[in-house]
């Protein structure tokens, strides 16, 4: 496990760099995260994240990125301009979500 760094301390990773515990995300660990990949989030990037993170502490899933999409009212292509390449697993991977099981 590795960790990242934040203002006040620092948060396990896990080998792939998610979130080792998705109860310790904040809008900060979003940041920062992000920032590792070399995204530097806006509002669009958060309405996306936190309609993430709304909808897994209600199912205990990621929803799927046509969900996403519908949620927060924007196309595949946009979503895609905002998080560059995989962004249903990058998008959730910023939003402090386990890596996912379903398709690679």
């Amino acid at each position: 496990m590795t960790s990242l760094k934040l203002n006040n301390g620092s948060v396990a990773l896990d080998e792939e760099g998610h979130l080792a515990n998705v109860d310790e995300w904040s809008e900060e660990i979003a940041h920062a995260l992000a920032e590792r990949d070399g995204i530097p989030l806006t509002d669009d990037h958060m309405a996306v994240i936190r309609t993430i993170r709304a909808y897994y502490e209600k199912n205990g899933v990621a929803p799927m990125l046509t969900l996403i999409c519908k949620e927060c009212d924007k196309s595949y292509k946009e979503i895609r301009t905002l998080f560059q390449k995989q962004p249903g697993k990058r998008a959730a991977k910023f939003a402090g979500l386990p890596k996912g099981t379903g398709c690679t």
